[in-house]
């Protein structure tokens, strides 16, 4: 068996692009390697063929199974931690996300909950440098699911139009705000190949409740991130394992009453704070 790896080695010697020899043979390495781990029957490598074929045939222009694929195999995570080296004081990033679209804007403190229902929750927070300064007219583009665990780009066959979307400016001291409907936790999609790995593998298919921010300002490296809710039961069992501790967050329930921009609420009113810090370029 050594021999055949040896042999495909030698194969891409002459590789042109130098990156290129370099993946190949560690792909070959690697690949070679999980084989004789696993001695597969001649069943079960057809088995996995049949797999890799599924997977691609679920793919679509509104659907990338094979990301779904890397994200539940911690892949995902891995290339975001190697792209995404950042000083201590910046914010840490996570996954992106298959759901994101342009947002529309608004200014800061109005709600961008559409027509969706459900509990009010208020995001405030500020955009800083590691040195703590200000960060003014940042883009903070936010996006979630509703109340049900569904994105707005995924329901509009019966409720068109963006909803719990929206992109922001902070303000001249970093600040900015804005009223939306609390999220909830959510399966990613399980009705192909990939739900089917995860039955296999006795997993869950669940995300914990969370808040996608995208933030950029000129001079700082753009961050994509999630703010996850405290107390969320799969904090500890994310699907894609997207969690860090740092980036989780409190959800305060405050009773009705006058809300943080003077508005009085008429019923109970829930609050994140979101304060985040850029990298430098």
């Amino acid at each position: 068996m050594d021999a055949i790896t040896a042999r495909a080695l030698r194969s891409v010697e002459g590789a042109a692009s130098p990156r290129a020899r370099q993946v190949s043979e560690a792909l070959i390495r690697h690949l070679h390697a999980f084989v004789r781990e696993v001695a597969p029957t001649e069943q079960e490598w057809m088995a996995g063929i049949a797999f890799l074929t599924r997977t691609g045939q679920m793919c679509s222009d509104s659907r990338q199974e094979y990301i779904l694929l890397s994200d539940v195999l911690g892949v995902s995570m891995i290339v975001d931690a190697i792209n995404n080296r950042l000083p201590a004081e910046a914010t840490e990033t996570t996954v992106f996300g298959p759901f994101y679209v342009p947002p529309p804007s608004f200014p800061s403190g109005a709600d961008m909950r559409g027509d969706l229902a459900g509990a009010s929750l208020f995001i405030s927070g500020v955009v800083r440098a590691a040195d703590g300064s200000p960060i003014a007219d940042a883009t903070i583009d936010i996006w979630h699911a509703d109340a049900e665990g569904f994105y707005d780009v995924q329901k509009q066959h019966d409720r068109p139009g963006l909803a719990a979307r929206g992109r922001f400016r902070s303000t001249a001291d970093g600040g900015f705000s804005l009223w939306t409907v609390r999220p909830t936790a959510y399966p990613i999609p399980d009705d192909g190949p990939v739900g089917d790995l995860l039955k296999l593998q006795g997993r869950h298919p669940y995300r914990p409740e969370h808040v996608h921010f995208m933030v950029s300002a000129p001079g700082y490296r753009k961050l994509v991130t999630h703010l996850f809710a405290a107390g969320d039961p799969y904090l500890d069992s994310d699907v894609v394992f997207g969690v860090k501790p740092s980036l989780i967050r409190p959800i305060v329930v405050h009773p009705a009453g006058p809300g943080p921009d003077g508005g009085m609420r008429t019923g109970p009113w829930h609050e994140l704070r979101a304060d985040v810090v850029l990298a430098p370029e």
